[in-house]
């Protein structure tokens, strides 16, 4: 097989085949059923060490041209596989390497859900005269189900509170409630 992509930034079982790169993003638009955008498939894959920033580039752009892929009509920016891409990706899938092709779905689909959080719940930070106020909210359609404000010391525990609340926001629902209502004796004054 022939060695014709970039190799910075790609770990060791990485892809530097430009035809398996291109592979790969058919791929995983085929696994994720949804459209994502350029930006997110250059960085998912860059951060993960599966393949070159610029060759994913590239190879978005010529499956765009080769009519493997299509910009989404429903969502901006966003890329979906066509039939013909779909057709590709269905016989050829096998010729990447298993675990290529499962830290992509894996890593894609964290980072979906992340970002999915972060646009069903709310975190603010605020500098308050000494150090930081940051407010989590739990959000279910709209309706704010759980409110959790907290002081801490400087900007750093402020944003590491904010990454943390946003890893899992509903098993930190789930936490508060539990601690709320666990072994909840009523009172008697008796």
């Amino acid at each position: 097989m022939e060695f014709d992509a970039f190799r910075a930034g790609v770990e060791p079982g990485g892809l530097i085949n430009r035809t398996e790169i291109r592979l790969l993003v058919c791929y995983l638009l085929k696994s994720i059923r949804q459209p994502l955008s350029g930006q997110l498939l250059q960085e998912l894959f860059h951060y993960e060490g599966l393949a070159n920033y610029f060759e994913v580039g590239q190879a978005i752009q010529d499956l765009l041209e080769q009519g493997n892929i299509r910009l989404s009509p429903d969502e901006p920016d966003a890329y979906e596989l066509t039939d013909s891409g779909r057709s590709v990706v269905v016989i050829l899938e096998r010729d990447l390497p298993a675990t290529v092709r499962e830290k992509a779905v894996k890593s894609a689909v964290r980072l979906l859900t992340r970002i999915r959080r972060e646009a069903e719940n709310k975190v603010e930070i605020t500098k308050a005269e000494r150090g930081y106020v940051v407010s989590c909210s739990v959000m279910d359609r709209g309706v704010e189900l759980m409110k959790v404000r907290l002081m801490v010391a400087d900007e750093i525990q402020a944003k590491t509170v904010r990454e943390i609340f946003l890893d899992d926001p509903s098993a930190i629902y789930t936490g508060v409630v539990e601690l709320m209502t666990h072994d909840h004796i009523p009172y008697s004054p008796n």
